[in-house]
Formats: structure tokens, C-alpha cells, sequence
């Protein structure tokens, strides 16, 4: 087929999770397919743009720059559109996106989360157009709203943002000819709360067990226990996280392991996570060149997360090098993953404490389950699988509309 993708943002350096997915997929998706790939580039990416040409026909990064929020009133509250797409309006940028396909056929238009569908709707019409989802905006807005801690303003514009949202939803899902999903708690929802919503593939995060290898990165403990945490740190779910076990859980894992020590991973940390730092046994990295190093150091890694919608590349990379993982139920969502086989898992700060020392302290339930979990991750979520799995669904839409039109 030849297919059409387009991504809000150019997805390298592979330094968020978001990027693993979406890099990971065009690249898979190039191996059985002729494609484009069109970004909008708010970076001055242009030095990547050989990464891209290795698999994609032709590639346009088109520079962008988000417009900044509206004032509430009068500008934001008399405007139907949601303020969060709003922000990634260019109408120089869909311009040039027709420009880039204009003459060209494409079978499939495949790209990335709500915000760019008023690009993709801006295209002459005839190929099926599938919006990859990393997250699904309206519950991951939902589920920042009741977690984060807001002032009265800030509750009410996203209220307000998420009446719109829907709204919005629902108007886009009835022109799309599928959409892909990052787990089932995402199809559940949408089906739930946008009853326009057609086809809806679940397609989880994966691994690139070449890069996240056990076999050149063998776990090397550090002599104290350390707990990992590894994500974007200015991301608010990862912020929330650590801010919900240092509060409710730290203090009890100290009791239990005295000498426990905490290594915080992760590019732009947020002024609380960088207060983090002036804690007993607390390191904060920062961005750093290289994240294998930091898992082969851990005994473990934690993912204390209460926000869903979104990705779960850190405990796929995790268990793909041998480090084993302690999870919220949120954490791990959209992963064939069982608790006490192949991971721990605790929603209750004190469950997840207990999970916590008993990874810590038995070091025989340790290997079992990273040998385990690393199995589990190795036969079900590669992206040379997923990728097949992907192209396979895009060959069953393509026929399928092929029968609609006789």
C-alpha cells in the first residue's frame, strides 16, 4: 500500500516514550508498505531527517510553532473548539501538508492523536484515514483532573476544555475509518464516551529488544537497593507518580529497607522532582545520554502511576533488559502481564510498599520474575511484532473498503 503518515511532532531522538511508539511504528510499517512521512517541527529537527530517509520514499519536516493559550474570556470560553487543539493550529502547516501530497496517491492516511485530524481532514478524500492514538486525550484530561492538584481556576478551564473535547470527539470519530489503540481501558472508554467511534484496533507499546538487549546490557546491581523510576520528568502522570510515593509510601519502604536508594531518570525534571533530590538516598539524573546503564544499576523498577491513557514503554524496556518491576494497576494497563508472574503489582500506597520490600529483599523472586516478565515481553510486545500485526490489520481495512465501494 502506500500510505500517508503525519505526526505532530518530529519523533527522534527516542528520548519520550510517545516517540518509541510513533518512530517504531512508521519504521515497521515501511517494511510491507511504500510511505511518507510529513511532521510538524518545532525543534529545527532538519539533522535527523537521514534517520527517516532510510525508510520513508519522501519526508517533509515542516517547521511549527504552537500558538499560545488564549485568554479564558473572552477569547477561550466564546470559542467552540477545544483550547488543546487549538493550540496546534497552523494554517501555514496544513497548507504545506496538502502541498506535500498533493499529486500523489496514498491508500492509507495514518497519523498520530486528535490534534493533527484538522490537518488530515484538509486532504482531498480517498484514502482511509486511522488515527494512531499514544494516548487518548479525553481520559488522560479526565484522569488529570480528578489526580492533579488544581486551583478552582484551573478545575473550571478544564472543565470547560473537556466538554469540548468531547464534543469534538465524537464529530471526528464519525470521519475516521478506524482508530488504534494503546490498550483495552482505552477502547472501553472511548466506546463509553464517544458513541460515534467505529473500528478500534488495540495495538499495545512494544520494545526494541535489539536496543533494550539483556545480552549487551546485563543487569549489574548496585550494592545498595535501588529502586528505579525512568521517564520524561516535566511529563504530569510520571510528576503525580512520584509525588504520590514519596508522600504515601517512601517513609514506609525505609522502615522496611533501610538502606534503600531511589534513582529518578529522566530528561527536563520538574521543580518537584528536582526538590526530590535533597532527599536521603534520592539521586536525580536529569536527561541522560543513555538509560541502559541506569536499569542494569537497579534491582528494580518501580511505575507508581494513577494517570492512564497513554504509554507503557518503561516496563516493556524494563523487562526486555532483565529488571523486574513493581506497578500500579494504571501502570501496567494494556499489558498481558500477571502479577507474581511476571510482575508485582499495588494500587493501595501499602500494598505497593509490601510489593516493593519483597522485591527488594528476595533476591530468588527478583530473578524469577524479570526472567519470567522478560519472556512474556519477548514473545508478545517486539515491534517487529506489533509492526506485523499493524500492517496486517491495514491490509484487512484496505479490503474492506475495497468490498464497501463495490
Amino acid at each position: 500500500m502506500q500510505i500517508l503518515i503525519v505526526y505532530p511532532y518530529v519523533p527522534y531522538p527516542l528520548n519520550r516514550g510517545t516517540y518509541h511508539r510513533v518512530f517504531n511504528l512508521a519504521r515497521e510499517l515501511a517494511r510491507y508498505n511504500e510511505i511518507d512521512l510529513f511532521c510538524l517541527d518545532d525543534a529545527g529537527s532538519g539533522a535527523h531527517e537521514t534517520v527517516f530517509r532510510e525508510f520513508a520514499r519522501r519526508v517533509e519536516f515542516c517547521p511549527f510553532q504552537n500558538n499560545p493559550w488564549p485568554p479564558f474570556f473572552p477569547d477561550r470560553l466564546l470559542d467552540m473548539e477545544p483550547t488543546t487543539i487549538g493550540h496546534w493550529k497552523s494554517g501555514a502547516g496544513v497548507q504545506a501538508l496538502q502541498q506535500f501530497a498533493a499529486g500523489r496517491h496514498y491508500d492509507l492516511v495514518h497519523f498520530c492523536d486528535l490534534v493533527m485530524w484538522q490537518y488530515v481532514q484538509a486532504l482531498p478524500p480517498g484514502p482511509l484515514r486511522v488515527m494512531d492514538r499514544s494516548r487518548v486525550d479525553l481520559l488522560f484530561q479526565s484522569e488529570e483532573l480528578a489526580n492533579l492538584r488544581l486551583g478552582w481556576k484551573e478545575r473550571l478551564m478544564r472543565r470547560e476544555n473537556l466538554w469540548k473535547l468531547r464534543r469534538y470527539e465524537n464529530r471526528v470519530a464519525g470521519d475516521l475509518f478506524s482508530t488504534v489503540v494503546c490498550g483495552p481501558e482505552d477502547e472501553i472508554f472511548l466506546r463509553r464516551e464517544v458513541p460515534a467511534a467505529g473500528r478500534i484496533k488495540v495495538l499495545a507499546n512494544g520494545v526494541d529488544e535489539t536496543f533494550f538487549s539483556r545480552d549487551r546490557f546485563p543487569p549489574q546491581p548496585d550494592a545498595e537497593p535501588t529502586v528505579l523510576f525512568c521517564g520524561a520528568m516535566d511529563y504530569s502522570p510520571n510528576v503525580n507518580g512520584l509525588a504520590w510515593y514519596f508522600e504515601h509510601c517512601d517513609e514506609a519502604l525505609r522502615r522496611a529497607v533501610p538502606r534503600r536508594k531511589i534513582l529518578i531518570v529522566g530528561k527536563n525534571p520538574a521543580p518537584s522532582v528536582r526538590a526530590l533530590a535533597g532527599m536521603e538516598g534520592v539521586e536525580v539524573t536529569g536527561e541522560v545520554p543513555d538509560v541502559r546503564p541506569y536499569y542494569q544499576r537497579a534491582w528494580l523498577q518501580m511505575v507508581p502511576l494513577l494517570i492512564g491513557g497513554g504509554t507503557r514503554l518503561k516496563i516493556v524496556e524494563s523487562l526486555s533488559l532483565g529488571t523486574p518491576v513493581v506497578s500500579t494497576r494504571i501502570g501496567a494497563q494494556g499489558l498481558k502481564l500477571e502479577t507474581g508472574r511476571h510482575l508485582l503489582l499495588g494500587d493501595k500506597p501499602a500494598d505497593f510498599v509490601k510489593a516493593l520490600a519483597a522485591m527488594l529483599e528476595d533476591r530468588e523472586l527478583r530473578l524469577r520474575l524479570a526472567e519470567q516478565g522478560r519472556s512474556q515481553v519477548l514473545e508478545l510486545y517486539t515491534w517487529r511484532q506489533l509492526g506485523s500485526e499493524l500492517n496486517h490489520y491495514y491490509g484487512e481495512l484496505y479490503e474492506q473498503s475495497r468490498r464497501d465501494s463495490r
